[in-house]
């Protein structure tokens, strides 16, 4: 049953009259290449990738000439920061031994330090949103988010808004319940590594029928065929999912690494980018950072205005799931986008490699 708050957040409560949105996001995984280059040195290019160890190259450093790209075109993005735990100080001792979690906990970075707080500080000045990147564990783990979070805002002038999990890795409705419950007003993890398109539809869902909000992942970058060997390829998927979202009043979410602008690392994915925007301002875009379109859907919606959750019964999703669980390529969205929770499953991946990682 359509409610007063499903017809507040309809299609055409695109901001500016917008055709449709294009929301810009980013995950710091690893602002840092450092010893992954020996391994990169026995797969390619040895010499390009040993030279990386020396001095002061980090390839994966791309802050500057992220802002700079898109404050070309005169918009923001959202870039969410991990704070990954450290695997012998914070995790059991049976997890030591696991391969994936050495991946993913000698990779880690210190988000406290000195040059990455700078750097947040100048996203936020920019007019960037900052927001965090959930560590590897954190899906079950609200009293460790809360952590995450609170080290986060302590470098900001704002509280955060939003957020995505590592690889995705989203218990569903739990990992939101948590999101809610230490302040966040939306996610942006439901969705898939291997593969791009509308899979939960065309506009944000609501999961518990309130204000919080669940940006549905469109675009990864990994997710496309590799632009530095099939750029014309990787370009196409963009265009029709584009033109896909003109043609519907859609949300697309586009996830880029920052490291991926780093043409000698990853060939053709910063041209792909520039690209992407260049193409959404053509077709009509509004093209900014989740947060930016939240408030922009809560001022025009009133969604402000909705029941708050904590103040009495929290509002459980609908039996039956939505209509736009079907092929995003042959459906009208529904009129009603609140999630089951039990139809969705568990999203994302566990994977712990991306494009260019060991």
């Amino acid at each position: 049953m359509t409610t007063e708050l499903d017809r507040r957040l309809a299609a055409d409560a695109l901001p500016d009259d917008a055709e449709f949105a294009l929301c810009l996001t980013h995950d710091v995984d690893r602002p840092y290449k450092g010893l992954r280059g020996l391994y990169y040195a026995t797969q390619e290019r040895p010499g390009y990738h040993l030279r990386t160890l020396l001095g002061d190259a980090n390839p994966y450093w791309q802050f500057e000439d992220l802002m700079a790209l898109e404050d070309e075109f005169g918009v923001r993005s959202a870039v969410y920061f991990l704070n990954e735990q450290h695997l012998f100080a914070d995790r059991p001792v049976h997890e030591w031994l696991s391969p994936s979690n050495w991946v993913q906990h000698l990779g880690r970075y210190d988000v406290t330090a000195d040059k990455l707080v700078e750097t947040i500080r100048a996203l936020e000045r920019g007019g960037w949103e900052v927001g965090l990147h959930g560590s590897y564990h954190t899906r079950d783990d609200r009293g460790r988010l809360s952590e995450e979070k609170r080290t986060l805002e302590g470098f900001l002038d704002d509280p955060i808004s939003g957020g995505r999990q590592h690889h995705l890795r989203l218990s569903v409705p739990e990992t939101w319940r948590h999101y809610r419950s230490i302040g966040l007003a939306y996610d942006a993890s439901l969705g898939s590594t291997t593969e791009c398109g509308f899979h939960y539809g065309y506009r944000p869902i609501r999961p518990f029928g309130d204000e919080f909000l669940v940006f549905p992942l469109t675009i990864m970058d990994q997710a496309l065929p590799d632009p530095g060997s099939e750029f014309d390829a990787a370009r196409l998927t963009c265009d029709r999912l584009l033109r896909e979202a003109a043609a519907n009043d859609a949300v697309l979410t586009a996830l880029w690494h920052p490291r991926f602008f780093s043409e000698r690392e990853f060939p053709g994915h910063r041209r792909l980018y520039r690209w992407l925007l260049e193409r959404a301002q053509e077709l009509g875009a509004w093209i900014g950072t989740p947060r930016e379109l939240r408030d922009a859907l809560e001022t025009r919606s009133d969604l402000s205005g909705a029941d708050d959750p904590s103040d009495g019964p929290e509002l459980e999703p609908p039996v039956e799931p939505p209509a736009d669980r079907r092929s995003s390529a042959t459906l009208e969205p529904a009129p009603d986008d609140r999630v089951d929770p039990s139809q969705v499953g568990t999203a994302g991946t566990d994977s712990t490699t991306t494009r260019g990682d060991p």
